[in-house]
């Protein structure tokens, strides 16, 4: 995995040197040649809502580690933030705060030690260090409501580079300043300390895991960013970290237990931070990441993985086909897309069929990366993996008329959970399903993982529960307020029973009723549907009827259940006009004629979901056939 991830950062020219990254700045404080105060300006859009500034790829940067060695106040140098380099808070001046003036001292300090590389530097030190250009630049962000945790910069009027970060001539000497850090914390730690219960001596050259090749190993690797809304820290969380002493093996202490050089980890960093920043999708309280190893980069507009996510616009993949004004769900432009790559008509699409792709899932824990899955394979697999998914999540929807809307991802997921009570923290909610998080969405990755058993365990008490609640109902009801919510937790959960039972092999199994579905207790499920809609039909709405008071004990024991509703069956019939009687008649006995005298005693946990999709699809089936029989259609659908 760290080979590929520093080959990737390699081919796609990331700043991989040590002591430098890329870092995003939203103001630069603008001066003239003198060093005198011009403006604050506002970098990248400023017209947008969520700007966040401009991307400087080649920025001085320290690890946690060597401010440490700097000492007290330490800072990054030329770019920083408001608070460091204006004084600026978000009650307004600085100045009197010892902490935070000790931090500016250090970011000008800085700039004073550079002067002899770089002149303007000197001067802009000496403006930074007047409380009369101070005052006015604290006045000039105030204006422009920055926040004091923005990225800010230096920049110079009339010159070029204009920001003094995109100029060469710093770097050698800002190499030297971070030396003799290091040096600095190596002096301190040959300083007799509290002996360990173990020696612990350090080896100078060791087989590299970046690159296979011998090295000195770094003893602290650096952290990887932008975890902190899957448990990371807002400072970045170590993928190679060996802090305690119970954690060391062969007397190996720190990330000696890892090997890997300066270099190689600085490339791994900054590839697993680019993937992280452009490419990361969310999953459940996790992050996917994923790149592509071909002759060509991958666009965002050829990459079937977004299929997958909820919040990317897949609007790019309507170039594949002709239709137009009509709204089409993932699973339909998945198979456009798919038919696209493998009919040669886009000779772009064709050459990128045999391209490699990598793929992990991420999460953090108290300062601590976790890679929790690594998958990689053909981009063209992976294309026919994602319609094979979709495919088999297919459910007609609560109409009967056509196909709901295919689940992302996520809500699959996240159907295996109760709903989400007030005041809940998502990352505790999310938690209980961990586990199948990452075989859900392996075996959406790969049409050949099945989906584990364990679900059912979850899926179906749940299910049970939303049957007795009502919630079923109000899925039917057009003028619920929850509907919506009932029916996007409806369709994920059928999709999931059904392409449990397609990964089993079950070639029976369609996203409309199949009359012809081996199965008995699958015609369990039609008849207990047909059961409740004969209530309905005789008696009306009658609060809490055969699916609230019988669902559960039917679905687990349908012997002992529907021999009782058939009985009670007779008195609805008898309410009922003649043709409608007999058409419900009819109904019955073709079920019953498809069990036969294989009803049941109890159904397992598969069976039950089985009975689960017979009773919704015939309910479906229904709603379908009520809609044609009021535009005059007198056949069914499903006859």
């Amino acid at each position: 995995m760290l080979n590929l991830l520093i080959d990737y950062a390699q081919s796609h020219g990331l700043t991989v040197e040590p002591g430098f990254k890329p870092k995003t700045v939203r103001w630069a404080i603008v001066c003239d040649r003198e060093g005198r105060f011009l403006n604050v300006q506002e970098l990248g859009d400023p017209g947008e809502k969520n700007n966040r500034g401009r991307v400087f790829n080649v920025c001085p940067d320290l690890t946690q580690p060597e401010m440490k060695a700097g000492g007290s106040g330490c800072r990054h140098y030329l770019v920083d933030n408001v608070e460091v380099v204006a004084l600026f808070g978000k009650d307004g001046d600085l100045s009197r705060d010892p902490k935070a003036r000790a931090k500016h001292n250090f970011f000008v300090s800085l700039l004073r030690q550079s002067a002899d590389v770089m002149k303007e530097l000197g001067a802009l030190a000496t403006m930074l260090d007047s409380a009369e250009s101070l005052a006015a630049i604290q006045e000039a962000f105030a204006a422009q409501r920055a926040k004091p945790t923005d990225g800010v910069t230096l920049a110079i009027a009339e010159r070029t580079p204009t920001y003094l970060v995109e100029d060469d001539a710093w770097r050698d000497w800002w190499r030297g300043f971070r030396l003799s850090l290091l040096a600095r914390k190596s002096a301190r730690k040959g300083k007799p300390r509290k002996q360990s219960t173990a020696k612990s001596p350090v080896k100078e050259f060791m087989r590299c895991f970046g690159k296979g090749e011998f090295a000195r190993p770094v003893l602290t690797h650096w952290p990887i960013e932008g975890l902190s809304d899957v448990g990371g820290l807002g400072m970045g969380d170590f993928l190679a970290s060996f802090k305690q002493e119970s954690f060391n093996s062969y007397f190996l202490t720190q990330s000696q237990n890892a090997a890997v050089s300066e270099d190689m980890a600085a490339a791994y960093r900054a590839g697993l931070n680019s993937l992280i920043k452009k490419h990361a999708q969310q999953l459940a309280g996790a992050k996917v990441v994923h790149w592509y190893a071909g002759a060509t980069e991958v666009e965002e507009q050829e990459d079937p993985m977004t299929l997958l996510d909820d919040s990317l616009d897949l609007s790019w993949l309507k170039q594949f086909t002709d239709e137009e004004n009509e709204e089409r769900d993932a699973l339909h432009l998945a198979k456009v897309f798919l038919d696209s790559l493998k009919s040669g008509e886009n000779p772009r699409l064709s050459h990128l069929a045999n391209y490699q792709y990598y793929a992990m899932i991420l999460s953090a824990n108290s300062g601590r990366m976790v890679a929790r899955e690594w998958v990689e394979g053909q981009f063209g697999e992976l294309a026919e993996s994602i319609v094979a998914w979709f495919e088999a999540l297919e459910v007609t929807n609560i109409s009967g008329d056509h196909s709901a809307k295919s689940p992302k991802i996520e809500r699959v997921i996240t159907s295996l959970l109760p709903a989400l009570k007030p005041g809940q923290k998502y990352a505790d909610w999310i938690k209980p399903v961990g586990g199948e998080r990452s075989e859900l969405w392996h075996a959406a990755i790969s049409s050949k993982v099945p989906i584990p058993s364990k679900v059912l365990s979850r899926l179906v008490p749940l299910h049970q529960a939303f049957m007795l609640s009502g919630d079923f109902e109000d899925a039917l009801d057009n003028q619920s307020r929850n509907r919506a919510r009932n029916l996007s937790l409806l369709y994920a959960r059928m999709g999931l029973f059904k392409a449990y039972h397609i990964r089993k092999g079950d070639r029976s199994m369609q996203p409309y009723l199949n009359e012809e579905h081996p199965h008995p207790a699958y015609h369990c499920g039609r008849l207990m549907a047909v059961y409740a809609d004969l209530q309905h039909a005789a008696l009306g709405d009658v609060g809490a009827g055969v699916v609230q008071r019988y669902y559960a004990a039917a679905s687990a024991t349908p012997a002992l259940i529907l021999g009782r509703l058939g009985r009670g069956s007779q008195f609805h019939l008898n309410k009922l006009e003649g043709g409608l009687a007999y058409w419900y008649e009819q109904r019955l006995a073709a079920i019953w004629g498809r069990i036969k005298d294989t009803l049941p005693r109890t159904l397992t946990l598969e069976e039950q979901s089985l009975f689960a999709l017979g009773y919704y699809q015939q309910k479906a089936a229904r709603k379908s056939e009520a809609e044609n029989e009021a535009h005059g259609d007198n056949q069914p659908k499903g006859e």
